[in-house]
């Protein structure tokens, strides 16, 4: 990666029972409605539960990009920036939106988000640009 290149990471979330299958369709969708190739994305982030899920490690290791477990605080720290407001998701996992909180958190302070959470089945994803990814302090 050059250094002016942009940092894209995908935040992801999923039901319990998702699939790896599942988890890379929703990033597809999402990398297809930014206008991305799945060649753009850098990594694959979400929180530290859900990094344990094998089915989300499988679909990293497919897609060929590191999966970032972002820590609790990470995410908690990440959630003003959300767009998205699941009562469900806020609930479960302390933070309005998991997608749009991991890959926030995950692209660092700077980040931004390029596409707003989207479900596909299971899944969720949203999409975050940023110059370099952070990992957990």
């Amino acid at each position: 990666m050059d250094m002016g290149e942009a940092v894209i990471v995908a935040g992801v979330g999923c039901r319990s029972g998702a699939r790896a299958a599942d988890i890379a369709a929703v990033i597809a969708a999402a990398l297809g409605r930014a206008g991305l190739t799945a060649e753009s994305l850098s990594a694959i982030a979400t929180s530290v539960a859900k990094a344990a899920d094998g089915a989300i490690a499988e679909a990293a290791r497919v897609i060929g990009v590191p999966l970032i477990a972002v820590a609790q605080a990470d995410l908690a720290a990440a959630a003003a920036r959300t767009v998205t407001k699941s009562e469900r998701v806020l609930a479960i996992a302390g933070v309005p939106s998991l997608a749009e909180a991991a890959a926030l958190a995950a692209g660092g302070p700077a980040a931004r988000l390029i596409a707003p959470r989207i479900a596909v089945g299971a899944a969720t994803c949203a999409l975050a640009e940023s110059g370099a990814i952070q990992t957990s302090r």
